[in-house]
Parts: structure tokens; sequence; C-alpha cells
């Protein structure tokens, strides 16, 4: 057995088809934002979808809730590369990588749907946790412990409870605010405010 980046089992010995994956993921991704949520998204309505047999689908994914994991994250960009030249630069480039995502309606609306089951499918979402939203978490934890460690920020700073206190107004603006409200300055006037806060005084 061969493992994918997101820890899904993939069987040896087949060669992978990059089209039909797309396609296969695409579908999944189309369905649910057509209203399918991920109790209704049935193997064989992906399969028709993306033009190809159930097998090809169950080589690749073992289980509906596995694909719609690796789908679901294809929504998400990849951590941003940081600079690393001071936390405030770093935290924009994280929250204005958060805006870009929210920007694009389509996968909002996505996401929206299938986060809406996420009592009745704990596991599934709990993976997808893992796989696309705590690597962008744990970037933003490596800028804050460089901050303390350089001085930039206050040495007894709760670096958890920090994460959440930088990203949760995005998070607002993205969830709830009117597209208009995302605007290109909000990234830096949302790091700039909390800073004022964590700085070191």
């Amino acid at each position: 057995m061969s493992t994918t980046e997101t820890g899904t089992a993939r069987p040896a010995g087949r060669p992978r088809s990059e089209k039909a994956e797309k396609a296969i993921l695409e579908a999944t991704l189309d369905l649910i934002g057509e209203g399918s949520g991920v109790t209704e998204l049935t193997i064989e309505a992906i399969a028709a979808r993306a033009g190809v047999g159930k097998t090809t689908i169950y080589r690749r994914w073992s289980n509906k809730e596995d694909l719609v994991v690796d789908a679901l994250a294809t929504l998400k960009s990849p951590v941003p590369h940081l600079s690393g030249e001071s936390v405030r630069g770093d935290l924009i480039v994280l929250m204005e990588a958060m805006r870009l995502d929210a920007l694009q309606s389509d996968r909002r609306c996505v996401m929206n749907i299938a986060m809406s089951e996420s009592d009745r499918y704990p596991h599934l979402f709990e993976k997808f946790r893992r796989i696309a939203i705590e690597p962008r978490r744990e970037a933003m934890r490596q800028v804050l412990r460089r901050g303390v460690a350089n001085g930039e920020l206050q040495p007894d700073l709760d670096i958890d409870l920090a994460v959440q206190i930088v990203s949760g107004p995005m998070v607002m603006f993205t969830r709830w605010a009117d597209p208009e409200d995302l605007t290109e300055d909000l990234p830096r006037r949302i790091v700039d405010q909390v800073l004022a806060g964590l700085g070191r005084k």
C-alpha cells in the first residue's frame, strides 16, 4: 500500500491517473455545492458526474468520507511562504491567505454546506481539521514563538490563545461579513490592532 499526502491509503501497483483523480475531486465538490450534503452524497453519483467507474474511486479512497476530506482539502490554499523577517509581516501574509480563500464564493459555499454536517460526521471533520486547518495554525504558532524568542512579543505570551486572538477576527469576517468588507487592507488592520495588545510594552 502507498499513502497520499493526506494519509489516505492507496493500493500499490496501479498507475495513478491524475486526470481521473482531479475529475473525481471536482465532481465531489460540485455535488456538494449543488446541495448534496455529505449524507446524500453517493459514490455512484460522484462516479457518474466524474465519468469514471466506481472501482476507479475505490482504488483511491476506501470510503466516501475519505474522498470528501480530500476534496474539501483542495479548497484550502497551501500555507503561504513566510519570510521570517517580522512577526507583523508574517501574520499579515497568513491573514491575507485566509482573505483570498474567502473571496472565492464558490469555495465558501461548498465549505459552508459541508461544515453544516460536522456534528453528524465528527471523525470526517476532525481529519479535515488536521489536514487542512492545523498546518496554518502551526505556522502561526511558529511565527508567534519566534516573536517571543526575539523580543517582538511578550515573553509570557499564551501562544495558543494568541493564535485564536489573531485569526478570530478574520474568521468572523470571512464567515459572516459581506464580501465587500474583505478589503485589501483588512489583514493589516487586524494584525496591527491585535499587536497593539500583544506587542512588548
